[in-house]
């Protein structure tokens, strides 16, 4: 598969990864504000979330976008 994500696509990835990683690991340790609190379940979700925008962000390339013919990449 050849890499078809950008780099401006790739720098949301990066910060979109590291937020939904962030709040997983804040909901599992149950030290997050009352505000931002979530439901337990949230937690593997928001981390398997982030582990896949994250991998994309780093190898440059989506299955997804394969699959839908996208290339942000210029």
């Amino acid at each position: 598969m050849e890499e078809n994500v950008g780099d401006t696509d790739r720098i949301v990835r990066i910060v979109l990864g590291a937020v939904a990683g962030l709040l997983s690991l804040g909901t599992l340790a149950d030290v997050l504000p009352s505000s931002l609190a979530l439901p337990e379940i949230a937690s593997p979700i928001l981390g398997v979330l982030a582990i896949a925008l994250l991998g994309t962000a780093f190898t440059s390339k989506c299955g997804l976008y394969s699959a839908l013919g996208l290339n942000t990449k210029e």
